[in-house]
């Protein structure tokens, strides 16, 4: 194929518009629009990246079939974007859920006073270091309300408000609800004792993390959640967010993951307002 028909082919994708044509573009770049805000809500910025190369390369390959290159780009676009979204059809499904409940994402902790919110980050922290000096293992779960039915039925449903002596005393040794993971979903400890499934990567990671690590990973790795674990060999805290793990978490290093998990809308405008103020 020369470079004028080429040119050629990309002149006819804009010209001999339908209005069937020009309804099916509308509604595809529509998808393609709610698609970019799944993903980008989710943090699946690697998956943004591969969406916009295939997409590009789609149209750049249809160019060079006569007739029916545009059909052939909308069709493909429609069957990625379709695959894209059954990825994320549980917070899809979730999002929808709390829309009809009259909940917005976000809406309840903005709800919340900030000493309130602020006393759930200081429990969190005060139990895992307390846990951490006295060799308590420990796995936390925050959770975006799109973890599986499954994980949550697998422990015991608790509902509680977060406090230091009960994460403690939920992880204590012989406890009936030690040996699995706690969900905390907003500012309540929702169930305790659930298990996760285990990561398969198992020669990317050390072989001295043991079963708490590779599922607090593994829950990572399959929905959008962050883990906090506490070794019981070593004290080690980590904090797992899409399967990347770093450990010897501190004070500051807790504070940042949970601020950011309650607080991720208010900060970004309290930090606007302490800059404008200066």
């Amino acid at each position: 194929m020369t470079w004028k028909e080429i040119a050629d082919a990309f002149v006819g994708v804009f010209t001999g518009f339908s209005p069937v044509y020009i309804l099916e573009t509308i509604l595809i770049f529509l998808l393609i629009y709610y698609v970019f805000k799944v993903l980008k809500n989710n943090d699946a910025t690697r998956l943004i990246v591969v969406y916009v190369v295939v997409i590009v390369l789609m149209g750049v390959l249809c160019l060079f079939v006569k007739g029916s290159g545009l059909v052939l780009f909308l069709l493909s676009v429609l069957l990625l974007s379709m695959f894209m979204l059954l990825l994320f059809s549980l917070e899809i499904k979730r999002s929808i859920r709390e829309r009809k409940n009259g909940f917005l994402p976000g809406a309840a902790a903005m709800s919340w006073t900030r000493p309130e919110t602020e006393a759930c980050i200081e429990s969190i922290i005060k139990a895992l270091q307390n846990m951490s000096k006295n060799d308590i293992g420990a796995l936390v779960v925050l959770s975006n309300g799109n973890l599986p039915k499954q994980i949550l039925e697998s422990g015991t449903m608790l509902d509680a408000d977060i406090s230091q002596p009960l994460i403690e005393g939920i992880f204590f040794p012989k406890a009936p609800l030690h040996d699995g993971a706690m969900i905390i979903e907003e500012h309540k400890i929702l169930a305790a004792g659930c298990f996760l499934p285990l990561t398969q990567n198992n020669e990317k990671y050390p072989k001295d993390l043991g079963t708490r690590h590779r599922a607090g990973i593994g829950i990572t790795e399959v929905t959008n959640v962050t883990s906090l674990i506490v070794s019981e060999e070593t004290g080690i805290i980590s904090i797992v967010k899409q399967g990347k793990v770093t450990r010897y978490a501190d004070y500051n290093m807790l504070r940042a993951v949970l601020q950011e998990y309650y607080w991720k809308d208010f900060t970004a405008q309290s930090g606007r307002k302490k800059n404008a103020g200066k």
